[in-house]
């Protein structure tokens, strides 16, 4: 499969995966749900779970660094500007062969368009924050965030997943 692909799963993704409400608890319940999967494969994650303007669950994992810690506030950035997964953003721009920088003019050391962060969608409502994980490859991070998700949002997982690369 290649970009057009993924971005037609990423948009599916992203229209499916929503919330009947949000809150510290469930932040709570996603960011213990995320810090269980990546312990379980020894993942070396920063997991950074955010109402816009309000960081509601963090968690650095070990192995983890700063700098993951750093990576997961730009890729969530991405998402609080565009509302879009930060991977499909990635993507997009790497189709159309041009960078945050060249076509928004954004600083590199603000924002990342690279996989890990994921709109946080309430029905009715729209996006009002971020998931975001950083210390795997970024599909790998992606589709780990995909997971937790569709675990918390009772979706299949096997319908909404990015094939294998």
């Amino acid at each position: 499969m290649g970009v057009s692909e993924d971005l037609a799963i990423i948009a599916n993704q992203e229209q499916r995966l929503k919330f009947p409400a949000f809150n510290e608890a469930s932040a709570w319940k996603l960011g213990c749900r995320l810090r269980d999967m990546a312990l379980s494969r020894s993942a070396p994650l920063v997991i950074d779970i955010r109402r816009f303007g309000q960081l509601l669950f963090f968690c650095a994992l070990p192995g983890s660094t700063p700098d993951n810690a750093d990576w997961a506030r730009r890729k969530s950035n991405v998402v609080a500007r565009f509302h879009r997964s930060s991977y499909g953003l990635g993507l997009e721009l790497q189709q159309k062969n041009t960078s945050l920088i060249d076509r928004f003019g954004l600083v590199l050391t603000e924002f990342a368009a690279h996989g890990g962060s994921f709109p946080i969608t309430v029905i009715g409502t729209g996006v009002i924050g971020s998931v975001a994980v950083s210390g795997l490859p970024q599909r790998a991070d992606h589709e780990l965030v995909i997971q937790a998700l569709c675990g918390e949002l009772d979706c299949d997982y096997a319908e909404l997943r990015l094939p294998a690369d």
